[in-house]
């Protein structure tokens, strides 16, 4: 049983490496976001495996719903923002 968990906490910690550094190195931002939630919920994974209940559950709300949540939101107005008013491609910057 032992080996077992030993197993699941090596490859819980490699996905979380993996999914930080795929959230880092993303061009895209919505990509980056949904990467970062993803980061979230299993770091409230690992919180719980350590005991922990109450981060756990704080990192799950607080870490991965609203704060993902509210960077969707921005990404979604960046994005928004970075077309002109017509819908299409901004002409900034060409001349």
């Amino acid at each position: 049983m032992t080996n077992l968990l030993l197993a699941f906490d090596l490859l819980l910690s490699l996905t979380l490496v993996g999914l930080a550094a795929a959230a880092l190195t993303s061009r895209e931002p919505r990509r980056a976001v949904i990467l970062f939630i993803a980061f979230g919920l299993l770091l409230a994974l690992v919180w719980a495996r350590l005991r922990a209940p109450d981060v756990a559950l704080a990192e799950a709300a607080i870490g991965a719903g609203l704060a993902g949540a509210l960077m969707l939101a921005a990404a979604r107005r960046a994005a928004r923002g970075a077309r002109g008013p017509g819908g299409s491609e901004s002409s900034a910057g060409q001349d």
